[in-house]
Formats: structure tokens, sequence, C-alpha cells
């Protein structure tokens, strides 16, 4: 068996070219060819609009195989229009790079998935050894795009990719390993048993790459890649750490998973000649066809669409690639994207893929800040322990220390060149958090103009737990309430002052896991009768390897450098569920994807380790818009009682239920009619419902016992009834299918549905067992 992993990044401007002007188009075939004919078919379609074979054979940037039958080409828009009036020509769309961008040694212990052998069920073997911790399945990576990846690559030489004692693959595996050709050149192993990167479309848009930033390899220059790999599949590494914070052993979920890498995003330089990621939909796509043509079992996608508009299906590559990957039985397991916590923003939203959110798990890095009134405040920072005496030092805010001609709307953000070294020098600066992406910047300004420390504030979206980061100076980071409290204090007295600790503590704290608060939320953008994200998994401050290729920070003026590192993202959750599927594949090597999607979804919690609801960083009650059916509990999916099966053609049968065509993706499918909520899905989402609602599903037997009796509980929103028919189901053996209804109605109380939705869920239970679908229900 094997499996991959994939991620995305970037958010790249419209090209705008002129009508004679070549721009790159994919081409779908209608006609299905054998594998050795088709590239000569995809050159006598190009050579129908071009003037020779020569030009012909040179626009062709790739001929995709596997995922469909098509190809990418360098076209004018006349060439395009010519060719898109062919028969046998299914469509003709131009790339379009803006729509994509850049979405451990504590985790895997939290969801009760340990490393060492103890059992975390009573009574029950643990899954690494019934699985052999993954052993002979490859997992392949890809890089993010805001929130989103497709292979960063991954750097080779990190401890965590170790093959020591791992026997070669299966030599049924098809990847190739493309090693580069300069100093840093790859190299493959045991343990990374295949890597390609992709360029074509990379260097037609943006030219040749500029080599001094990236490496003409599956190298990893940024990190993302690496964190992402090791995730998932890292080989146990002890006393691994991030400068000495969150020391332990570092191991990923699936630790003997073989890895094969599919790099399609590269760094270049934007306007402001700091960097940014590029990839582009051809390249994205070539790499998802090679992935199911080396035969991966498991595909990791942290990307999304950089636009809050969704593509039609048939024209986003991302929901194209993952529907054909999971056409031959590959999992797709795909993050939700960072823009939360605003509704309606999540990523990924098809239900052929495994969506997951972010949560928090329960550790904690603690560096506290005492104000010269005895007020005591706890920041949170993964800053090291840098010199710093614990003796008092004089408080500025940014606002009141910045050089002349600052924008008064920007003064408090400390910018890069904003602060006067004759107001800062020697004291602790006090800064408002800027992006993600300048939180560093703003520490290196502070030292640059002299400061001795940064205490940075947070915006009240970000709750009391956001992201930390490692900065170059002393430095703690505290809530919007405690960073107000503070300001308060600098005005109120003539010299106000402070005292920074300089050791960072971590810590276990008790309350986790919390939904983050940059974690895309529902509903669902695309179609919000298919309930998103899926899933939760643990996304905040996860220390995983680390790419030397790139500093700690990211940076560019950053040069501290680091073999682990701590990350946040729905990145860093995806690849938690991406292993978890890895070790039911292993465990049950014939489920197909949408049942080991199924197992994953109800078999989750919506209780935090405190016995208490699952709620955001807030303190609010999570509802399945955050965190889809909760946290993934990785024991508990590997037998789940029953699941929810879907095929290929019922994703099709979907698509046609959208009043979307199928003819595009499948010309030989013939689209019947049925209620689109009919999708045998393990959520349950209904947006307008009026009056009766009738859903059928139908559930498949996976327990270990022939004879076996389900009984049906609902906890429906209120002003909602759930009814099943049956509402018994009785199994006579493993593998037996039963089917139910559901008769869903609106009743006295529910006129608050009219404006937002309600929450509930439905279950089967057979003594201990409960299989849980969550629900969201409007009335509009």
């Amino acid at each position: 068996m094997r499996g991959v992993f994939a991620y995305l990044l970037c958010l790249l401007p419209l090209l705008v070219l002129s009508a004679d002007q070549k721009q790159v188009y994919i081409v779908r075939i209608r006609e299905q060819k054998s594998l050795h004919e088709i590239e000569d078919t995809h050159h006598s379609y190009l050579l129908s609009v071009k003037n020779d074979e020569g030009e012909a054979k040179a626009s062709r940037l790739y001929s995709y195989k596997y995922s469909f039958n098509g190809f990418a080409a360098e076209l004018t828009p006349d060439e395009a229009s010519k060719l898109s009036e062919i028969e046998g020509v299914a469509s003709v769309y131009k790339s379009d790079p803006q729509k994509y961008k850049l979405l451990t040694t504590r985790s895997w212990e939290f969801v009760g998935l340990p490393d060492d052998g103890d059992d975390p069920i009573p009574n029950r073997k643990n899954i690494l050894n019934k699985t052999d911790y993954g052993q002979d399945i490859i997992v392949g990576f890809s890089r993010k795009l805001d929130n989103v990846d497709f292979l960063l690559g991954i750097w080779p030489e990190s401890k965590s990719f170790s093959d020591q004692d791992m026997k070669p693959a299966s030599p049924s595996w098809g990847g190739v390993c493309q090693a580069g050709i300069y100093y840093d050149r790859f190299h493959c192993s045991n343990k990374i048993v295949g890597a390609r990167y992709y360029l074509k479309g990379y260097e037609k848009h943006y030219g040749r790459l500029n080599e001094t930033l990236e490496s003409r390899s599956p190298r990893d220059m940024i990190g993302h890649g690496t964190h992402t790999a090791s995730t998932v599949a890292g080989r146990q590494v002890v006393n691994a750490s991030l400068m000495g914070l969150a020391g332990g052993a570092a191991t990923g979920g699936a630790s003997l998973a073989r890895l094969a890498i599919y790099k399609v995003c590269w760094l270049v330089p934007n306007r402001e000649n700091s960097e940014e990621n590029a990839c582009f939909e051809e390249d994205i796509l070539a790499a998802i066809d090679d992935a199911i043509g080396d035969k991966v079992d498991v595909l990791s996608i942290s990307l999304g669409l950089g636009s809050s508009q969704p593509l039609p299906i048939e024209k986003d590559p991302i929901a194209i690639g993952a529907l054909m990957a999971v056409k031959n039985n590959i999992v797709v397991a795909c993050a939700a994207g960072n823009a939360g916590p605003a509704w309606e923003t999540v990523s990924n939203y098809h239900p052929w893929v495994i969506t997951v959110a972010a949560s928090s798990i329960d550790r904690d890095f603690l560096r506290s800040v005492i104000l010269a009134n005895g007020v005591a405040v706890i920041g949170r920072t993964a800053t090291p322990n840098y010199e710093l005496d614990d003796q008092n030092r004089t408080l500025v805010y940014a606002a009141d220390v910045v050089v002349p001609g600052v924008d008064k709307n920007l003064a408090a953000n400390c910018l890069p060149g904003s602060l006067a070294p004759e107001k800062v020098k020697g004291n602790i600066v006090v800064c408002m958090v800027g992006t993600m992406e300048s939180r560093i910047a703003q520490g290196m300004e502070v030292k640059r103009a002299g400061g001795v420390g940064l205490i940075l504030g947070n915006l009240p979206v970000m709750g009391d737990r956001a992201v930390y980061d490692t900065h170059v100076l002393p430095a703690t980071e505290v809530s919007s309430s405690d960073v107000l409290k503070i300001i308060q204090y600098i005005k109120s007295t003539k010299n106000p002052q402070a005292v920074l600790f300089n050791k960072t503590r971590t810590v276990l704290y008790g309350v986790a896991p919390n939904v983050t608060s940059f974690s895309s939320r529902g509903p669902n953008p695309f179609d919000p009768n298919i309930l998103k994200p899926d899933i939760t998994a643990p996304g905040l401050n996860i220390l995983a390897a680390w790419s030397e290729g790139t500093s700690v920070s990211g940076d560019v003026f950053d040069n501290r450098n680091v073999t682990y590192n701590l990350q946040s993202g729905t990145s860093m959750a995806a690849p938690h569920i991406a292993a978890s599927a890895t070790l039911i594949k292993a465990l049950h090597p014939d489920w197909s994807s949408a049942a080991i999607r199924s197992a994953i979804m109800t078999t989750a919690s919506t209780i935090n380790n405190q016995g208490s609801s699952i709620t955001d960083e807030h303190g609010n009650l999570a509802n399945p818009f955050m965190m889809g059916c909760g946290q993934f509990r990785p024991v508990e999916a590997a037998d789940p009682g029953l699941i929810y099966d879907a095929s290929y053609d019922d994703y099709l049968h979907y698509i046609c239920n959208l009043g979307g065509s199928t003819e595009a993706i499948d010309p030989s499918y013939k689209c019947p009619q049925e209620p689109l909520f009919n999708l045998n899905y393990p959520s349950l989402a209904i947006r307008g419902l009026t009056g009766t609602a009738v859903v059928n599903r139908r559930v498949t037997h996976v327990g270990s016992v022939a004879n076996t009796v389900y009984n049906f509980i609902a906890k429906p929103p209120k002003g909602i009834t759930v009814d099943a028919t049956p509402n018994v189901l009785q199994f006579q053996q493993v593998g037996q299918i039963l089917s139910f209804t559901l008769t869903i109605r609106a009743v006295a109380g529910s006129e608050y549905l009219k404006s937002y939705y309600g929450f509930g869920s439905y279950s089967w239970t057979s003594g201990n067992l409960s299989v849980v679908s969550p629900m969201a229900i409007s009335l509009k």
C-alpha cells in the first residue's frame, strides 16, 4: 500500500495578456485512450491549431494520463477558441494563477496515540502495533496556499526521515526520484521513496526559477513541507525541541510509513523584496496525476482557493484532482483554511475530501509580565530564553515612540523603520499585533531601535491563545484585554516600568481542545447542504521537523536555524488526519476512501479533556461549522462499528444534482435526478428546510460481531424533529448494508432558524459504541 500527502502556497497576481500573446490553458478530452496513445492524441489536437510539428510539440507542458485525459499547453486565445470547437474536446480554459494561496512531541499523545507501547484504551490492542506503524504505506507531500498547500518539498537529511532498519519499498511502487543537479542534490531513501518537482507552469508564468532563493529539486526551502511530512510519518526522534522549548520525543502518527514528495510551489521575490510562494494549476494537476499513477494511498492537501468565490468543479484543479484520486481509492485529506473566525470561509469543501479544522492541545508556553503597580499578566510565546535580568525596565507604547511622519493608524504596529531609537533604547516596547507574517519583523524593529524586550498585544478576534512566535529578543504575547490594561497603566504614570521574565515555561494546562480562532468556518460556500469542515485535529503550536534551508521564522533577515520548529495552521491539522487515514488504510486495506473518512468522522468527540463540551478560544460553545464532527480519535476510528460508504459514481450523481455537468469530468456518465442531500454522507446539513425533508442514508456493518443491533437516537436543534425509519438496525453479518430514512420536520419554536442554523446530532448506538452524525439545519 502507498500513501500521499500534499500542500500548496500562494496568492498570485492576475496576469493580463493581449489577445495574441500565449497563455497556459488546460484542455480536457472526452474520449478515453490507452496510456501509450494519450500523448500522441494530445499532439494531434495541438497540431490542428499550430503551424507545424515543432511548435505543437514545444507548446505542450504536461499530458494528464491517470486523473483524466487532458493536457496543459501554451495557446493564444484564438488557438484556444479553435481547439474548443473541435469534436472530442470537452473543455478549454485558461490557467488562473490567482486562485490559490498558501494556507509531534505532544499532539499524538494528546489524541490518545502514544508511541511508547502503552494502550490508551483498556482491553484494546494499540493501533500502532496492529498496523506496524504504517509500515510500507507511502505518504506524499505538497505545499500550501494561504492555508493551502501543494508541495513545498522536504528536507531529506532530517533525523525524522531516517530509513534506519527500513527495507526497500515494494517493487510495485511506481514513483521516481528527481534529485536535482546542484550542491544541494536531493536524495531518496527507503523512507523517502519518491520525489518529483514541477516547474513548467511556473516558468511559463514567471520565467526561469530564481535559484538564489529556491532549489531546483524536491528540497524544501521554507520548512512547511518538512514540518507536515514529519507530522504524518516522522520517525521517533528523542530530545527534539525548539531552542529548548517543547522538548520530548518527536514522532509522526504513522512513523514507519514511507513518503513521496510532489513539489509544485516555489519561492519568488515580491514587490516589497520579501518572499512569497507561487504555484500554478497546470503543475498541481501534473503532480496529482503522477501521484495517482504512482499508486499512492493517502493524499493530504493543505491548500485552497485564494478567491472567496467558489469555482465550478470542472475548473478547480484541486476538486478535479481529488475526485480522480478518490476514483482510484486514494484518501484525500485537506486543510480547511486559515480565514477564521469569519463564517463561510472554509476551503476544500467538496464531499469527496476530508476537510480538517484546527484545534489546540493541552500544552502552553508562558512568559509573564509584572507591572510596577503589582499587576501580573500571563503572556504566551515560543521565544527561547534570551539573556535578560528579571529587573524593572521602562515600559513604552510603540505609538508614543515612533519617528515623525509615521501613519498614526499604523503607529502601534512596530513597522520596519518606525521606532525612534532615542526613545526606545533599553526599554520594553508594547506593540499591537500585525499580520501573521509580520510578527517576527515587529520584534526585529524593536531590537533595531535598541529595545530590550517586546510585549505584543493580540487582537480581540484571536482569543487568549493565539499563534506563538519565536522572536529575536525577549518577548511575550498577551491577550487583547491584557494589552489594554498595560497601555492604560503606561498612560496613568510618568514612569511606567515592568519586569519581563527571562524564562519561557512549558506547561500543560487544563482545558483542551479549543477550536482556534484562525481556523476557517462553515457553512459550505459551495454547497451549504454538505456540512464542512468534517473534523478537527491539533493545529496550534505543533512541534515537528524543520528545513535547514530557511530560518526559524522564515524571515529573510533572520539567521537563526533550527531542526525542529513550532508551527500553527490548518496545514498542521491536516497531516494528523492523513496519518490517521494511513493507519486505518493499513488496518483495513479493502476500505474505500469514503469508508475511512466516515470512520474518522463518526468516532470523533465533542468533549474536551475536562469532560465539558469543546469551545472556541473565547470559551463559546463550538458548533459543527467550527469543528465538524469534533476532535478526531485515531484509536476509535480503527473500529467505528458502522460506516457511511460512497462511490465515485455517487459523487458524479451529486455533481448532477447540483445542476452541474459531468461532461468535462466523465463524459460517459449520464445524470439521474434525486435530492442533493441524499449523498450518503456521515453528517447532515439542510439549508432552507420547508415543512418536511426526507433524507436517505445507508450504513455498512464493519464490527467484529455478526449479529449486532443498533438503536437510533436523535438530538435535533430546537424546533426540529428527526425520526428514523426503521429506528432499529438489525445486522446478521459483518459487511451487511442496511438503509434508513430520516424524516426532518420544522415544528413550533423553529422560527429562530430563519436567521441562522440550529445544530444537533443523530446517532446509532450499540452497547458502548455510538456512531454519531452532526447536523446543521436552517429554514432560510
